[in-house]
């Protein structure tokens, strides 16, 4: 896995601490398992361009923020 794209993951995760936010409840709102989210936020899972806007808009963010 490429290392930007590994900070992009680590990024969800901080995000989704940030604004205190649990995984179970973030994946229900994104519609995928906590399992997955915990797999995409661990970095073993890249998610879908579809999944990772939904997690984006979920947390309230502009998906572009985890790209600088």
């Amino acid at each position: 896995m490429e290392k930007e794209t590994e900070k992009i993951l680590e990024k969800i995760r901080l995000k989704r601490r940030e604004k205190k936010i649990s995984l179970l409840n973030l994946a229900n709102d994104v519609g995928i398992s906590h399992s997955h989210l915990y797999y995409i936020e661990s970095k073993r899972v890249v998610p879908s361009v579809d999944v990772f806007i939904k997690i984006a808009k979920s947390l309230g963010i502009d998906f572009k923020e985890f790209f600088t």
